[in-house]
């Protein structure tokens, strides 16, 4: 049944798999044709910025040479800790072209998430650099800096770094944009990105011997259980997955314009900007994708030919009358993925974008990430993920005996093929309870395949909350609250946002110590509990809601009973 992948047959015309011998390449090598063909043109526009295809390059360059010369060899790590800025690209390419691995490390963390990403990093004696903004620094990082022994370099720039002094000196005057005082740190070397990394070192080319094995990514993702993991992506990895984005939507190299509000520290966020790269294609960078006025006033100056958020953007979009009176006609794919997307405001979004345009996808950091995707051309069926990817075998299967379930049943969705990754980063545990002998991913989520090999979502195994398209995973934030000594047993579940749509609010049901009331009141308390998990917890993992309960109920097994929450 799943073997014979019968939904190939419901491809777009002309779509099929890759040749293999297309992908057995390096991300380095697969962008060079862009740089060759359209130095001159805009290849990331921000905040009324251009930076060419020929600069971005040079930047790139600049960036690779600076590592060489800081003792960074192949297989070390840099981690990105920015929004999307322009020093975002610039440094993954730099650092791919040095041989090191980029790793993405959310500005929204906290200084000890941050610690435990750089270790873990570390942790087989590679060598860390971290590009951060002047506000982190300052904030954070020379707080935890002494506890990260592998911590070698750290480049530090602001959001506003591209920007004319004029335009700098205004931004931090009025505290619209955040910056900090960027100060030495003991044994390491401390760069700034324009002062030094832009002035101090060449342009000329590196010459590295890179193969389609080699790390080119360490993204980190969650777990429902322990700390996050390092998904290992290869160059093979990263080159199937966007050469298929590319194939798969039929974009046309150097005519598209991409904008994204997707966060380059996420796996789909990082992965749509490198295929803009590879395809030729000007990107519109959204430092700050809440302001959908500003996204507005991008979409009427670069006239997008494509977009790809969350699907909260989407409804933020909805909601401003000018997305809602502007001309759309220019507009293709509108990609939507990382969380549910109701289908009723899918269907307000078409009748604002044009129909057919909206194409949502499934994908996971494990899998470099797309996994699935609704045709570009043909039959959309919104409210599924589309069917799976150029070469690429999927199964559902029964998550407690591993066989296969027919067509038409829930089942635990397996995914194989070069998209893969090559495993946990130093957890090879976890490596082998997620690829199992065969070579399939299990991904945790639960799908329903129809007969035309569309598949539906419908459960997370993971027990996973979405808020704004970040996965919030209930036992870490548990974890982390238990901690607290008022609390004696906690459950956390997502409730739906009222306020936007397919995304999730965290509310925590707390169970408190027999003492904990003496000396303040419930609201005190939860105010309490709330700023404990502001200081340990990243913004989107703090419980918005907290309810005091005489008694968590239990299972029969004594397991709190989630099921009874969320009724």
């Amino acid at each position: 049944m799943y073997e014979d992948r019968f939904w190939k047959k419901n491809w777009d015309e002309g779509v099929d798999d890759l040749d293999p011998g297309l992908f057995e390449t390096t991300f380095v090598n697969i962008i060079q044709k862009a740089f060759q063909d359209v130095p001159d043109k805009t290849a990331l526009g921000f905040l009324g910025i251009d930076v060419t295809f020929g600069e971005l390059s040079d930047y790139a360059n600049r960036f690779a040479n600076m590592l060489l010369e800081n003792g960074f060899k192949k297989g070390d790590v840099v981690g990105i800790n920015l929004p999307n800025i322009p020093q975002y690209v610039i440094s993954v390419i730099g650092t791919l072209r040095a041989g090191c691995v980029v790793s993405g490390v959310s500005p929204l963390l906290s200084a000890e998430q941050i610690k435990y990403q750089l270790n873990d990093l570390g942790s087989t004696g590679k060598k860390v650099a971290l590009v951060t903004l002047d506000a982190i620094f300052a904030g954070h990082l020379v707080k935890i800096a002494s506890d990260i022994p592998q911590l070698k370099l750290v480049v530090a720039t602001s959001v506003a770094g591209f920007l004319p002094k004029i335009k700098q000196f205004l931004g931090k005057l009025l505290k619209k944009i955040p910056s900090g005082k960027v100060t030495p740190l003991p044994g390491i070397t401390v760069l700034d990105f324009h002062k030094d990394v832009f002035v101090r070192y060449g342009t000329e080319a590196v010459s590295l011997d890179l193969t389609p094995d080699d790390l080119g990514w360490i993204q980190y993702t969650g777990g429902t259980t322990g700390d996050p993991k390092g998904a290992m992506l290869t160059h093979r990895n990263g080159c199937h997955n966007i050469m298929s984005i590319a194939n798969w939507l039929g974009w046309t190299r150097n005519e598209g314009v991409l904008l994204s509000g997707f966060p380059f520290f996420h796996i789909a966020g990082l992965t749509v900007c490198e295929s803009a790269i590879y395809m030729g294609w000007t990107q519109v960078l959204i430092p700050n994708p809440r302001d959908t006025d500003h996204i507005c006033s991008e979409m009427l100056k670069y006239q997008p030919t494509n977009m790809a958020n969350v699907p909260s953007l989407y409804q933020m979009l909805m909601e401003n009358p000018k997305f809602k009176e502007m001309d759309h006609t220019h507009l293709g794919t509108c990609i939507s993925a990382a969380a549910p997307f109701p289908k009723e405001s899918q269907v307000v979004l078409e009748n604002i974008i044009g129909k057919g345009k909206l194409l949502e996808l499934y994908g996971m950091t494990e899998t470099s990430p797309v996994s699935t995707m609704n045709p570009s051309m043909g039959k959309k069926k919104l409210g599924t993920v589309g069917m799976p990817f150029l070469n690429t075998h999927v199964k559902l299967v029964d998550p407690a005996s591993g066989q296969s379930v027919p067509l038409g049943e829930p089942g635990e969705l397996c995914v194989k093929g070069p998209l893969v990754m090559k495993g946990y980063f130093n957890k090879p545990e976890a490596t082998a309870q997620a690829i199992d002998d065969n070579g399939y991913m299990h991904t945790g989520d639960v799908g329903i395949m129809d007969t035309e090999g569309y598949i539906k979502i419908v459960d997370r195994t993971k027990d996973m909350i979405i808020v704004g398209g970040f996965k919030v995973f209930s036992s870490k934030v548990e974890d982390i609250l238990s901690q607290h000594p008022a609390i004696s047993v906690l459950a956390l579940i997502g409730v739906e946002n009222p306020d936007r749509p397919g995304s999730e609010i965290v509310k925590a049901y707390i169970q408190l110590t027999p003492e904990a009331l003496e000396d303040t009141g419930e609201d005190a308390l939860k105010e309490d509990i709330i700023t404990f998990a502001k200081n340990a917890c990243s913004p989107y993992e703090v419980p918005k809601i907290i309810e005091f309960m005489d008694e968590i109920p239990l299972t029969a097994v004594g397991k709190i009973d989630k099921k009874v929450l969320r009724k």
